[in-house]
């Protein structure tokens, strides 16, 4: 039973971070612009704060689901973040990368997009309450350790790929620094005018 609480951690984060967010677009550029061992040193760091992220998460996705204003600040938070990322990324666009960054600073920086990350709370709202709905998983606290541990781990494995996914696109089509910083700057923004379009939408026009 905690094998598969195990696995079930792993896949279901793992999938929650393949659509196009602030995380996984960071590891995109950390790869471009630092290296493969400095996002896997930025991977590893984040991987562990998803782990009590994870599990805080799910000890508390029920009181957190009765907090009706939790939507709203969440998009507000977001639109300022995506904002900020896009323009340190598109201020950074011509900057030659540097090839004296520490292990320490990817580090530093996995574990502060880890705590600060509030992509994935309404996406554990909706999993987490359905998981102890439906008693897919136990909410003793090995139960949700394990599982979260797997979430971590799935996390990890995800932001891998994009990693390995960001070295075959710059090897595979030569594309520079500028470019990808570039278009990752323009994916924020996009991300943040979408946030905007839907407070706008809700609390203006559906009303």
């Amino acid at each position: 039973m905690l094998f598969l609480t195990f696995v079930l951690g792993l896949l279901l984060n793992a999938v929650g971070y393949i659509p196009p967010g602030n995380i996984n677009l960071t590891v995109v550029q950390i790869t471009i612009n630092r290296g493969l061992k400095q996002a896997l040193s930025f991977i590893v760091a984040f991987g562990f704060v998803e782990i009590l992220f994870t599990l805080v998460m799910m000890r508390f996705v029920q009181w957190l689901a009765l907090t009706i204003e939790l939507d709203n600040i969440i998009d507000v938070v977001m639109i300022f973040l995506f904002l900020v990322l896009g323009t340190v990324t598109w201020k950074s666009r011509k900057a030659m990368p540097r090839k004296d960054y520490s292990h320490t600073d990817s580090i530093k920086y996995g574990m502060l997009l880890g705590a600060l990350n509030p992509m994935q709370v309404p996406y554990w709202l909706f999993v987490g309450t359905y998981l102890i709905s439906h008693e897919w998983i136990d909410i003793g606290y090995l139960s949700l350790t394990i599982f979260s541990i797997g979430s971590g781990i799935g996390a990890a494995l995800a932001l891998y790929g994009f990693a390995r996914f960001a070295c075959y696109i710059k090897e595979k089509f030569a594309l520079s620094s500028y470019i990808i910083n570039k278009s990752i700057a323009i994916l924020f923004f996009a991300l943040s005018a979408y946030h905007i379009c839907k407070v706008v939408y809700v609390h203006f026009i559906r009303g």
